[in-house]
């Protein structure tokens, strides 16, 4: 087994001031699953080098088992400052690909042509696609072979506008993932703010919110090891 985690490069929250990235729980979780599985896992990201972990899902109210030893794990931390660029990796050369969350993605991933080639070369190779949170965003300009979105008509989850709305965030960023997935023609499904939600609909594999993260990885090595 052999998956690709593609992490943001964005950095900045906006106009805010603050930082952003990638977070934390969303890639610690399914990144420790799918090793524990023997799986090897690879991370990418539009501009390759450092990724920016989110600052607030390091703080300490955001810790669980799985951050706890991602901080603590030099190999695993030494990844996440040399990860691929984006054009320097291929669909065929894996079995899998994740989109964890983190506010980064819908500055970066959402236009990024080298990410949108990746998943619809993913897409047509009928492998797994999955992605949780803002991760979603990285899908919604990604189409099939006849043109249409690869989310249309498809069930899918991502964090809800009512979450976001929750962290204040709904008009800093660029675009709010529930409704721009559903402009594609998405299946819209959730649970209550904060609570575990994943949608498997075929190859693709989508998660509400960090407490998602254990099982979509559960979901997604399921496939994997089918």
């Amino acid at each position: 087994m052999k998956v690709l985690i593609v992490l943001t490069s964005h950095d900045r929250l906006g106009k805010t001031g603050e930082m952003t990235g990638f977070w934390a729980e969303e890639f610690a979780t399914p990144y420790y699953v799918l090793k524990d599985a023997g799986a090897e896992v690879a991370l990418a990201s539009p501009k390759g080098g450092h990724a920016p972990i989110d600052p607030k899902s390091q703080q300490s109210n955001a810790q669980t088992p799985a951050t706890v030893r991602l901080f603590d794990d030099e190999d695993a931390m030494a990844q996440v400052a040399t990860t691929l660029k984006l054009s320097e990796v291929n669909a065929e050369d894996f079995d899998a690909v994740y989109y964890p969350g983190g506010h980064g993605p819908v500055w970066d991933l959402a236009e990024d042509e080298r990410s949108i080639d990746l998943i619809e070369n993913f897409w047509r190779q009928g492998k797994p696609v999955a992605a949780v949170c803002h991760g979603p965003a990285a899908l919604v300009n990604a189409k099939t072979r006849d043109g249409d979105p690869i989310v249309k008509g498809r069930r899918v989850t991502c964090l809800t506008n009512s979450e976001e709305k929750a962290a204040g965030l709904d008009h800093v960023v660029p675009f709010l993932v529930e409704d721009k997935l559903k402009e594609c023609g998405a299946k819209f499904e959730r649970a209550a703010d904060s609570e575990a939600c994943v949608v498997v609909d075929g190859q693709l594999i989508t998660g509400q919110n960090p407490a998602s993260s254990r099982k979509l990885a559960a979901e997604l090595k399921k496939k994997l090891t089918a």
